[in-house]
């Protein structure tokens, strides 16, 4: 059976769009549709905040038009986008909401009923916000929406975080793989962003070559190294706790730890991980050149000095260089005044 992963935000029309084309494809029954969580508005306040009010907002504004087609006017963001399947228009989505919640619940649906279950709720969402305008960044509205399309429990199980590490693991993974578009339809190693034609979702099925499943250690490594590169160390940070945790003596896993902690400021924590991996591997030039930047940067400019120089008579690399002058150039500037 081939798979087709949907990333898509639960308030954006286009998500709402891209599901009835979904639907118009008629892919078969031996392809699995799963959705993935994507989140266009993270600065989307807790409780809700009616869309109307937050139109006058110019920043919330720019969110909420990247949610929904191109407007014309404040009364397009508020419109049904995909209509109802009874016919009636209905009332358009009224909320800015927070939809952390709401991949829970989706993430939750697949998780105890498979893809049909979660077709069901996400449905019952998309539904809820963009004709019938309800609030789904509320708790209890989730849970009598995920209960009217046969998921029951999810009053308690959001008050006990059930789905959250779920979703932000995803969300991370989403973010290594480069999804930056909702929706985002992923088979395989094909990824088509849009909400496209149904025709153009089916060829995408039909001609997707199958993805090589990788060991989840390799992704892992692989996924913190993406992270990193997009500037994002925290989530590095969490994408490396199993490895941490099982992995915490390998030198690689090490090293990406420490460029995580740097990029995050927790100086302190790369300096320890940076000259145990040195104790180890003490030829190793880029950590060598890591644990005199992370000196600098904390102003233990003495002690920077001796891992930068080595550092750069090992590999004589423009960064180590210019590291070096800029630390030796500042202890001159200490001994003139």
């Amino acid at each position: 059976m081939k798979r087709m992963e949907v990333w898509a935000d639960m308030a954006c029309a286009w998500a709402y769009i891209g599901k009835r084309r979904l639907e118009q494809a008629r892919l078969g029954e031996d392809v699995e549709i799963v959705w993935r969580p994507y989140v266009i508005d993270p600065m989307a306040p807790v409780p809700s905040e009616p869309l109307e009010e937050e139109l006058r907002d110019q920043v919330a504004e720019g969110a909420l038009r990247a949610l929904h087609p191109a407007p014309t006017s404040a009364p397009a963001l508020v419109s049904a986008p995909a209509g109802d399947r009874s016919g009636d228009g209905g009332r358009g989505a009224t909320w800015r909401a927070n939809t952390f919640d709401a991949h829970r619940v989706v993430a939750l649906a697949y998780g105890r009923g498979g893809a049909a279950l979660q077709d069901a709720v996400v449905e019952r969402i998309l539904r809820a916000h963009f004709v019938e305008g309800s609030d789904i960044g509320d708790r209890a509205t989730l849970a009598a929406l995920a209960a009217e399309a046969g998921l029951d429990g999810m009053a308690e199980a959001l008050d006990r975080g059930d789905g959250a590490d779920e979703v932000r693991s995803w969300l991370l993974r989403g973010k290594a793989e480069g999804i930056a578009t909702s929706p985002t339809f992923v088979v395989g190693d094909t990824a088509v962003p849009g909400a496209q034609p149904p025709e153009v979702l089916a060829d995408l099925v039909r001609h997707a070559v199958p993805r090589r499943e990788l060991p989840d250690e390799v992704r892992w490594l692989r996924q913190a190294e993406t992270l990193l590169d997009a500037r994002d160390p925290l989530g590095a940070l969490r994408t490396l706790r199993p490895l941490l945790a099982d992995h915490g003596d390998d030198p690689a896993v090490r090293l990406l730890a420490a460029r995580a902690y740097f990029g995050s400021a927790q100086l302190g924590r790369a300096k320890e991980t940076l000259e145990s991996l040195l104790e180890r591997t003490p030829g190793d030039h880029y950590a060598r050149f890591l644990l005199g930047r992370t000196l600098e940067r904390a102003n233990r400019h003495p002690e920077a000095l001796p891992h930068l120089r080595l550092a750069a008579a090992m590999s004589p690399e423009p960064d180590y260089v210019d590291a070096l002058d800029r630390v030796e150039n500042r202890l001159a500037d200490r001994l003139t005044v």
